[in-house]
């Protein structure tokens, strides 16, 4: 028998002082089972990050042709594509192909500076891509905030992400490797 999705629901009240962007997003979360805490709070940051009412949660890891979530326009074309992870070249390529902007947002430290250093010289022929390192440290602490049920406060100024509930507060740190 399949393993089915956990559902999370977030409420975040963003308020980005670098876009002026002010809002309060109720969300629903289905977490893969092969999804741990850490990278679904790593994609509500990323929404938090890129917030707007167009942008979407997709089917993420469960489907191949989608990213983890998108801004499409009312004919159905895609704005943005938002990508968690490492991916490889044909991904990037098929990203940047559908989109008219790409963001990559790599978290997982070490490993991600690798997948950087063998990939920057693919990544250069992207004009709409941009590639974004979040600290790996500050992903782990917020994966230990993940609960079924969140309120979270999340406020964004010089590009730093402040995360928080009612108990704890992680700041979240952005590395621009291609802009």
């Amino acid at each position: 028998m399949a393993l089915k999705a956990t559902v999370f629901k977030a409420t975040l009240n963003i308020a980005d002082m670098d876009r002026y962007y002010y809002d309060e997003h109720n969300l629903t979360l289905a977490r893969h089972p092969s999804e741990t805490d850490q990278r679904m709070m790593a994609r509500l940051a990323v929404f938090a990050l890129n917030a707007e009412p167009r942008l979407n949660f997709t089917k993420g890891i469960s489907t191949d042709n989608e990213p983890d979530l998108w801004v499409k326009d009312y004919s159905d074309q895609t704005e943005l594509w938002i990508e968690l992870g490492q991916p490889d070249e044909k991904r990037l390529r098929q990203a940047c192909g559908k989109a008219q902007a790409v963001r990559i947002y790599c978290y997982s430290g070490h490993s991600a500076e690798l997948w950087w250093e063998q990939t920057q010289n693919i990544a250069k022929r992207f004009d709409n891509l941009s590639v974004i390192n979040l600290n790996h440290e500050a992903i782990q602490q917020l994966g230990e905030m993940a609960q079924r049920n969140m309120i979270l406060h999340c406020n964004i100024e010089d590009q730093i992400l402040s995360l928080s509930d009612n108990t704890q507060s992680v700041d979240i740190t952005q590395e621009f490797w291609k802009h």
